[in-house]
């Protein structure tokens, strides 16, 4: 059994980081065996819980995922999770590991990948909607990935989103100036409403939308999802991404696809620019943490060889 401060301990974004796009690469070539995620709401207290499992490599397990979005008003984390792994060759169980650290730094990476190959490789502008959790841990993850002259933050807490960009050295402003100009967007909130307007975003932009993992809520307004929708499974975002759901949105690639060396078709503009920007809706997938779960455990495992 793992707890989260052991999970810290050995889970680093320079190694979590190439798992990730090497499980999204192997998810969209067939190589792995996964159900979509099973949601059980908990209307009594504002929640759901579900149950995310995946056979992969040499290893399968499941993710056990408890969201509460009221909880950011208790101080409490709105995600709490645990891991069990078993190797997939005897099904004999390897080890139980919490699960919320995983999800925070592996959703991270999601992203940190997807900004890797989607964003134009003179990126200096980055807008920050939100300035919870996610908000930290994309920053983090990002750090190996560009390097942005200009980071501005917008949250629906204004106390908030000041404190973040002073943590960061990024400036607070209005969700519009935040966007306007921006050449990646980030989309970290638990706003069930849209909170970023297309009109606001610059053709060439790309988009990460983290925030709205269920068919119900939205962070991107219908004009932002006019442009090219990238994602990690198309099964699970035709069900589960309100974003993608409520604009009736057309989705034009998985990202393991494109890692794969498939293209995005799209017009574009001179100098090899985009004329709308891409979106990168990520719900979170099972072999993902997966992947995370495994990177962990051989590390201990190593450890307990030596």
């Amino acid at each position: 059994m793992l707890t989260e401060e052991q999970v810290r301990s050995v889970l680093s974004y320079e190694e979590l980081i190439p798992a990730i796009r090497q499980a999204l690469m192997d998810f969209s070539a067939g190589r792995v065996r996964q159900p979509l995620r099973n949601i059980i709401p908990v209307p009594d207290h504002g929640g759901w819980f579900g149950v995310m499992p995946a056979v992969y490599g040499t290893v399968m397990g499941a993710k056990m995922v408890a969201f509460y979005p009221g909880n950011a008003e208790l101080q409490k984390h709105t995600h709490m999770a645990m891991i069990q792994l078993f190797r997939a060759d005897t099904g004999e169980p390897l080890v139980t590991m919490d699960g919320r650290l995983i999800t925070e730094m592996r959703t991270a990476a999601v992203s940190a990948v997807a900004v890797d190959h989607l964003a134009c490789a003179e990126a200096k502008v980055l807008a920050i909607l939100g300035s919870g959790v996610q908000a930290r841990s994309h920053v983090r993850a990002l750090r190996g990935i560009r390097t942005f002259t200009d980071i501005r933050v917008w949250s629906r807490s204004q106390d908030h989103a000041q404190q973040f960009a002073s943590e960061i050295g990024a400036r607070a402003t209005t969700a519009e100036q935040a966007v306007s100009g921006a050449d990646v967007v980030l989309a970290l909130t638990s706003s069930p409403m849209p909170i970023l307007q297309g009109k606001w975003l610059s053709p060439h932009a790309m988009v990460c939308a983290i925030g709205a993992a269920t068919p119900d809520r939205r962070e991107l307004d219908e004009e932002t999802m006019r442009g090219a929708v990238v994602v990690e499974s198309r099964e699970a975002a035709l069900k589960e991404a309100g974003d993608i759901v409520l604009a009736h949105a057309q989705v034009s690639a998985e990202i393991g696809e494109l890692l794969n060396g498939a293209q995005i078709e799209r017009p574009t503009a001179s100098r090899g620019r985009r004329d709308r920007p891409v979106v990168f809706k990520s719900v979170g997938i099972a072999v993902e943490d997966i992947a995370a779960a495994k990177l962990v455990y051989d590390k201990f495992s190593a450890g307990t060889d030596r």
